[in-house]
């Protein structure tokens, strides 16, 4: 098992990551959450991982705390959720609110989140709640995204999205609407998730 990670970042292109490690490159897919708190392509970062196995492929996961982590490990254990959906919920929402909705039985709020049926919302409430007894809130609210030098922020915005699950026309309107203000692929990609998450 592979359960932590630290080198030089040199590729991000949401959700994906490239970590030189001594010469060798690991590839890993990374929360929006984690993504809008990356160093500058070039600069040194440590990730806690979480290695998934499969027939096809071995799929890594970055996390830049533990608490992320062991967030996205529990969500695994939910019935119907895979790393994909797991992703997808840590990108869609940060994990205090995950959290705050989940201990105040508020699946309507999870519902927003691409992948995420009533179903499985209330799923999610229902099987997390004993696992999050012990949350402690150390994950800071703000986040303040790194501008990175692209040439196409807005195209990587609209990739990210459609990564994540959502269709094509809602992504380039969402993204079209939050690059109005922002320059930064991550900036753009974080406020239009929460614009599509009202």
């Amino acid at each position: 098992m592979i359960g932590r990670l630290r080198g030089i970042l040199l590729e991000k292109a949401p959700p994906h990551l490239l970590i030189d490690v001594q010469g060798l490159a690991y590839e890993l897919q990374a929360s929006m959450f984690s993504f809008y708190r990356l160093p500058p392509v070039g600069q040194e970062v440590i990730l806690h991982t979480h290695l998934v196995v499969r027939e096809d492929a071995h799929l890594l996961y970055g996390f830049l705390d533990l608490q992320e982590r062991a967030l996205f490990r529990g969500l695994l254990k939910v019935s119907g959720v895979g790393p994909k959906v797991a992703l997808a919920i840590l990108s869609g929402i940060e994990p205090d609110a995950f959290v705050t909705s989940v201990m105040q039985n508020n699946a309507d709020s999870l519902v927003r989140i691409p992948g995420i049926g009533k179903k499985t919302a209330e799923r999610l409430v229902m099987e997390m709640r004993d696992r999050l007894n012990d949350w402690e809130t150390k994950i800071g609210t703000a986040i303040s995204p790194v501008a990175v030098n692209h040439e196409q922020p807005t195209q990587e915005a609209i990739n990210a999205l459609l990564a994540l699950g959502y269709k094509p026309a809602e992504a380039r309107q969402a993204v079209a609407a939050a690059a109005k203000e922002h320059q930064s692929s991550e900036a753009i990609i974080r406020h239009a998730l929460r614009g599509m998450l009202r």
